[in-house]
C-alpha cells in the first residue's frame, strides 16, 4: 500500500507507540503487572522453603527457624508446611488473576484497535482504496491485530516475570551468599546482549514476513472474489500456481526468520550452562569447607535453575515480540494515514434541502493522470431532472463521485443550495443524496435488510412499499423465503436486474431530496426497464434527479440533457433540441434507435 510505505517518525519504536495507544487501559495494565510480579514472587518461594527444610534436617535446634525461638523440629516443619500451603494458594490465586487480566486486556485493546483502524479506514478517501488491495487491508485488520493479541496475552507476562525473577533471585544471592552471587549474575550481560542482537536482526525479517502474508492474503481475496471469472476461463491451474508462488514466498520469508530465531535458545543455553556449572562446583566446595550451610547451598542450586532456565524461553518471547512489533507498525501506519477529505462544519438537515446544485469551473484529475473533468460549469435546478450522457471515459461517473465528495476537487466550487459542499458536514451531504449505481453492491443478508440499508429504522411496511415502487415486489415474493431470503455475498444469488431493482428500492426508501441514477437500468431487460421507468417517473417528481445513461431512451424526457466529452460539456438541451443540432447526441440516438437523421455541419454553443 502506498500510504503504508511511508515511514512514520516513530516507526523504530513500535512498543512505545503501542503503550501510548493503550494509555486508556493504564489501571488494568498496572493491575496485571502487579499480579504477574506477585505470582512470580510466590512461585520462587518453594526453593527457599526447600533450603530451609534442609537446614532444619541438618542443624535441627540450630536451624534458621530455631533462631526465631521455635526449637522443636516438629513445630519447625509444621510452620514450613503451613507456609507452603499459603504460598501455593497465593501463587495459584495470582496466576488466575494475571491470566484473566492479561487476556481480557489483550481482548479489549485488540477490539478497540480494530474498531479504530476500521473507522479510520472508512474515513479515508476513495483513492486510498483504489491504490490498496483488499487482501492487504484485511491482513492488517485481522492477522496483524491478532498478532498483538497473542503477544499481550502471553509475551508481556513472560517478560515481566523474567525481570522479576532476575531481581528477586539476584537479591537473595547477594544476601545469602555474596561470595558466589557473581557466578549467578555472570551470564546475565551476555544473555541480554544476545537478546538485543537477535532482536535487531529479527526485526527486518519479521517485517518481511508480514509483507509476504499481506501479498498472499491479497491474492486469495482477489481470487475468491473473482471465482466466477476463474471458472469461466478454466484458469484454476493458473491461479493455483500463482497462489503457490505467493505461499512459497511467505514460507521462505518465515524460513529465514525461523533460522535465526531457532538459534537463540541453544546459544543462550550454553551461556546458562557456564553459570550453573560454576555455582555447582564452587558452591559445593564452599559447603564442604563449612563456609556455606547445606541448606543455603541446596537453596542456591534450586534458585539458579529457576533463574537461568526460564531465560531459555526468551527466544520464544522475543519471537512473539518481533512478530507483534512488525504488526504494530503496520496497524499504526494505517492509523497514521492522513485523511484527505475533511468533514465540514455546517449542518444541513435533509428536510431543509431544496436540491439546487451549481458547479463552477470544476477541475479534477486522478492521481498521476490528466484531468478527467476540466473547468466544468453546470447548473442543476432544484426539483428538476437532468441527464448526462457521453462516451465511456468522458467523466460522467467521476462527476457523481465529486458530488458525493468521494474525491476532493482540485479547483472550482460545487454548491448545494448555495453552500460549498466542502463546508457541509459529510453526513448531511451524503444523507440528502440517494445513489443508484450501475455497480450494485448487496451485503450478505436478507432482501429486507438490503433494501433497508441506510434506513435502518424503516418498518416492514415501508420496505415493501419501496420494493413495489421499484417493481421488485413480484420477484421478491417468488423467492424461497420472500423478503427474508438470503441474497448471498455481493447478492450473487440474484440476477443483475434483480440486484438493480433492490438498489432502486433502497434509494426510494431513503427518500433523498437528490437522486442520482448512474446507469440505473443498465442490467435489466426491456420489459423491466419500462416498469422501472414508470416508477422513476413517479419518484422523481419535485425531486432533483441526475440521470447518467448510455441508453438514451431512458432519459429522453429529462428537463435538460447534457452531453459530456473528455471532461467538458459539448452540448445541452432537451431531447428534441439535441436531435435538431445533429451533433454527438443525435449520432448516439441514431445508432441506438436506428432512425436516420439529416447530416448538418453546425456548431452549437453550450447553455448552462
Amino acid at each position: 500500500m502506498a500510504s503504508n510505505n511511508q515511514k512514520h517518525p516513530h516507526a523504530r519504536y513500535p512498543l512505545q507507540r503501542l503503550l501510548h495507544y493503550g494509555r486508556n487501559y493504564r489501571r488494568q495494565i498496572w493491575l496485571a503487572i502487579a499480579c504477574s510480579i506477585l505470582n512470580k514472587i510466590f512461585d520462587l518461594a518453594p526453593p527457599v522453603l526447600i533450603g530451609i527444610a534442609v537446614d532444619v534436617v541438618v542443624n535441627q535446634q540450630n536451624s534458621l527457624i530455631a533462631q526465631l525461638g521455635i526449637k522443636d523440629t516438629f513445630g519447625q516443619f509444621f510452620i514450613l508446611s503451613a507456609l507452603t500451603v499459603i504460598i501455593w494458594i497465593l501463587e495459584s490465586a495470582f496466576e488466575y488473576a494475571y491470566a484473566k487480566l492479561w487476556r481480557n486486556l489483550s481482548q479489549a485493546i485488540e477490539h478497540q484497535l480494530r474498531l479504530d483502524a476500521y473507522q479510520h479506514l472508512q474515513n479515508l478517501e476513495l483513492a486510498y482504496f483504489e491504490e490498496s488491495s483488499t487482501g492487504s487491508l484485511m491482513s492488517i485488520l485481522s492477522d496483524d491485530i491478532n498478532q498483538l493479541e497473542r503477544f499481550l496475552d502471553i509475551g508481556a507476562n513472560e517478560v515481566i516475570q523474567v525481570v522479576t525473577t532476575v531481581v528477586v533471585i539476584g537479591g537473595i544471592f547477594f544476601i545469602m551468599a555474596p561470595s558466589v552471587a557473581w557466578m549467578a549474575m555472570l551470564p546475565m550481560p551476555f544473555i541480554l546482549w544476545g537478546s538485543v542482537a537477535f532482536q535487531r536482526r529479527l526485526a527486518p525479517r519479521y517485517a518481511d514476513v508480514r509483507e509476504k502474508v499481506s501479498l498472499l492474503n491479497s491474492r486469495l481475496t482477489n481470487n475468491l472474489t473473482g471465482i466466477t471469472t476463474i471458472k469461466s476461463f478454466t484458469a484454476e491451474a493458473y491461479e493455483t500456481a500463482r497462489v503457490a508462488e505467493e505461499s512459497e514466498a511467505y514460507r521462505q520469508s518465515n524460513r529465514r526468520a525461523i533460522a535465526l530465531s531457532a538459534a537463540f535458545v541453544p546459544l543462550i543455553r550454553m551461556i546458562i550452562l557456564a553459570g550453573f556449572t560454576a555455582l555447582l562446583f564452587y558452591g559445593g566446595t564452599e559447603a564442604v569447607a563449612g563456609r556455606m550451610t547445606a541448606g543455603t547451598y541446596s537453596m542456591l542450586i534450586f534458585l539458579i535453575q529457576r533463574l537461568l532456565w526460564p531465560l531459555t524461553r526468551l527466544g520464544e518471547t522475543f519471537d512473539q515480540y518481533q512478530r507483534a512489533m512488525a504488526s504494530t507498525n503496520r496497524v499504526m501506519n494505517l492509523l497514521d494515514t492522513p485523511i484527505a477529505i475533511h468533514p465540514g462544519n455546517i449542518s444541513l438537515p435533509v428536510s431543509s434541502v431544496k436540491g439546487e446544485l451549481q458547479l463552477h469551473d470544476v477541475t479534477f484529475a486522478y492521481q498521476g493522470r490528466k484531468p478527467v473533468i476540466e473547468k466544468l460549469s453546470l447548473h442543476i435546478p432544484a426539483g428538476k431532472t437532468i441527464a448526462i450522457v457521453g462516451s465511456t471515459g468522458s467523466g460522467k461517473s467521476t462527476l457523481v463521485k465529486l458530488l458525493l465528495r468521494l474525491y476532493e476537487i482540485e479547483t472550482g466550487t460545487i454548491t448545494l443550495d448555495g453552500i460549498d459542499i466542502r463546508d457541509l458536514k459529510l453526513e448531511d451531504l451524503r444523507r440528502c443524496i440517494g445513489l443508484v449505481s450501475q455497480d450494485v453492491f448487496l451485503f450478505h443478508g436478507t432482501v429486507s435488510e438490503n433494501i433497508a440499508y441506510g434506513s435502518f429504522e424503516a418498518s416492514e411496511r415501508d420496505i415493501v412499499a419501496a420494493a413495489k415502487i421499484a417493481e421488485a415486489d413480484d420477484f421478491i415474493q417468488q423467492l424461497p423465503y420472500g423478503y427474508d431470503t438470503i441474497v448471498g455475498e455481493r447478492g450473487q444469488k440474484l440476477s443483475g436486474g434483480q440486484r438493480q431493482r433492490i438498489a432502486i428500492a433502497r434509494a426510494i426508501l431513503k427518500d433523498p431530496p437528490i437522486l442520482i441514477l448512474d446507469e440505473a437500468t443498465s442490467a435489466v431487460d426491456n420489459e423491466t426497464e419500462a416498469a422501472i421507468q414508470r416508477s422513476l417517473e413517479r419518484i422523481t417528481v419535485d425531486r432533483t434527479t441526475i440521470a447518467i445513461a448510455h441508453r438514451l431512451s431512458t432519459i429522453r424526457n429529462a428537463d435538460r440533457i447534457y452531453v459530456m466529452e473528455r471532461g467538458k460539456l459539448v452540448e445541452s438541451g432537451r431531447h428534441e433540441e439535441l436531435l435538431e443540432q445533429v451533433g454527438i447526441y443525435a449520432s448516439l440516438w441514431q445508432v441506438q434507435s436506428g432512425i436516420k437523421l439529416p447530416i448538418r455541419n453546425s456548431q452549437f454553443a453550450v447553455e448552462d
